[in-house]
């Protein structure tokens, strides 16, 4: 899979993480990039593994999930073209706080992080740019974690089902009819809900016409009738 400069700076240049940085920034770090290709149900790296690499997705998919002691998995989130993992390895060698499968075939490019921080001494406004946009990121995380806490089961569920549709919009899907690639466990997963609750509420909003369900799959018929349910 060769992967040129170029495209490896215009795929960096979508990622949040990087957004404050100008062309030659980008192009110092497409230079240590590494092109990288997984398999459907492939683990890139477990929970509790030496924190070495961050990626920035291609093309594909990949699903993040914490592990339990009694054997359960939870999904964290699902990540697509232009979305970032790991990042945190950029600037330390923790252990992995969650494990990351791949949902289907993926492209990707791998940035180790004693590269990343090579850079970032040798280029200081790399480091402060890099600080700023985590710093975003992590105010608007925590911004969605109070937001999810007051909402019910279906205002949840609705709420993942609208992400959804926007990956699948940013990956050429129209505004109706937006085909998703889920079941109904992962969306409770997303959701923090019982399956049994996020079955209830997806067949309220089939029978509402707003989605039809099928195996491993939904057509979301109209997205923006899914705001609705959102409070």
């Amino acid at each position: 899979m060769a992967t040129s400069t170029e495209d490896t700076v215009a795929l960096l240049a979508r990622v949040p993480t990087f957004e404050a940085l100008g062309p030659e920034e980008l192009s110092r770090v497409a230079e240590v990039a590494v092109p990288r290709r997984y398999e459907p149900g492939r683990v890139i790296f477990r929970e509790g593994d030496a924190s070495d690499t961050c990626y920035v997705l291609k093309r594909g998919h990949v699903r993040v999930i914490r592990e339990h002691a009694d054997g359960r998995t939870i999904t964290l989130a699902n990540f697509g073209p232009g979305d970032i993992f790991g990042e945190l390895a950029m600037f330390e060698d923790e252990r992995r706080s969650a494990t990351i499968e791949t949902l289907d075939d993926v492209e990707s490019i791998a940035i180790l992080g004693s590269d990343m921080r090579r850079l970032m001494r040798e280029h200081p406004d790399i480091a402060v740019k890099l600080v700023i946009s985590l710093g975003r990121r992590l105010r608007a995380a925590n911004e969605r974690i109070s937001s999810q806490s007051f909402q019910t089961v279906q205002s949840r569920v609705a709420t993942v089902v609208m992400q959804l549709v926007k990956e699948a919009q940013e990956e050429g899907a129209g505004n109706r009819d937006v085909l998703v690639s889920a079941t109904q466990a992962d969306i409770a997963k997303l959701a923090g809900s019982s399956r049994e609750s996020a079955s209830r509420f997806l067949a309220v909003l089939e029978r509402a016409g707003v989605i039809e369900q099928g195996r491993g799959k939904l057509t979301v018929h109209d997205p923006s009738a899914l705001e609705r349910y959102v409070y």
